[in-house]
């Protein structure tokens, strides 16, 4: 295996590339549900004048743009590395995160205005037993493409999809607080409960959308790898140290769905650069069969040289 370049003018493709049209497959999906449970929720709202139906058809409108954004940032995905974007595009699905964690709070501040709202001014909910069956079919479409989702998004390591099915999900407990709601007002004739469930349901979209934003933030920032595949480096790292080799300043980070790291490695320094460099061409390899998709650059430098070892700063992943 040789070692993955990242020479500006060489463009590069991305393992995951040959996933994306895939991916875009599972964002059509989204997009679909997203105009089917908008329709439902919307005849529903108009048969019953629930609030709690009006704010969960507002933020299936936030799941039709969310899910818009999704297949425009895997089509970015799908390019391939230039000159201009030398490590590739996989950044995107964390803007695309973001963006729809952001909008979740837009949605939650709706909700909260049209619940204070009807908490002033009370109107009573009419054909609840319609509005009902409609927004749980709805709910159930959510449901099934927000589980698909979520496992493609697992699977194929994408932030994208991940956030997408998180989103749907959240919406599924935004109907399920909903339903709760007007089948509590169905049994009471207590209209005020509509609102009040509203605003329950709006303080759990926010946690949702926070958590999605951390998430974006955090791979934006290049957030190392698990520990449990840096574990699995360190130990390919540990097998190769010996006498006349080591290892130190081990970096990686995660970028989408592509996984990086970088590690230093100290050789004699009368060995020839063949030497050195079949030595690293081992490592890599090893490497890369314990995280497949791992891009690795290898440095050499010679053991003896005090120079060596003056690039160290702390927030390196430990080898021992």
């Amino acid at each position: 295996m040789s070692t993955p370049h990242f020479d500006p003018h060489t463009p590069h493709s991305s393992p995951h590339r040959e996933d994306t049209p895939r991916l875009t497959t599972y964002a059509w999906l989204s997009i679909v549900a997203a105009f089917l449970t908008i329709s439902l929720k919307a005849v529903a709202f108009l048969l019953t004048g629930s609030v709690g139906l009006l704010s969960d058809a507002a933020e299936s409108m936030v799941n039709l743009v969310a899910a818009l954004i999704a297949l425009v940032a895997l089509k970015q995905l799908s390019k391939p590395a230039d000159s201009r974007y030398t490590y590739g595009r996989s950044k995107v699905e964390y803007f695309s995160a973001a963006v729809e964690g952001a909008m979740i709070f837009g949605a939650a501040a709706f909700i909260t205005f049209a619940a204070s709202v009807r908490l002033v001014h009370h109107s009573p909910l009419t054909n609840l037993d319609a509005g009902l069956l409609i927004s749980v079919f709805a709910s159930l479409v959510n449901a099934v493409v927000g589980m698909t989702l979520i496992r493609a998004g697992r699977r194929f390591r994408s932030p994208t999809l991940t956030a997408d099915g998180t989103h749907l999900m959240t919406d599924v407990v935004t109907s399920i607080g909903v339903l709760v709601g007007i089948g509590l007002v169905w049994l009471t004739n207590w209209d005020i409960l509509d609102p009040i469930v509203a605003l329950l349901v709006s303080l759990n979209i926010v946690i949702a959308g926070i958590r999605l934003i951390r998430t974006a933030l955090s791979g934006l920032m290049d957030i190392t790898l698990p520990e449990d595949e840096n574990r699995a480096l360190v130990s390919v790292l540990t097998a190769h140290t010996t006498a006349d080799v080591s290892f130190h300043g081990l970096q990686t980070r995660r970028s989408g769905r592509d996984s990086f790291a970088n590690v230093d490695m100290l050789v004699p320094g009368s060995w020839s650069v063949r030497e050195g460099h079949e030595q690293a061409e081992n490592v890599i390899a090893q490497m890369c069969a314990a995280l497949p998709g791992l891009r690795v650059i290898i440095h050499v430098e010679p053991i003896e040289d005090p120079r060596s070892y003056d690039d160290i700063p702390d927030g390196f992943v430990p080898l021992n």
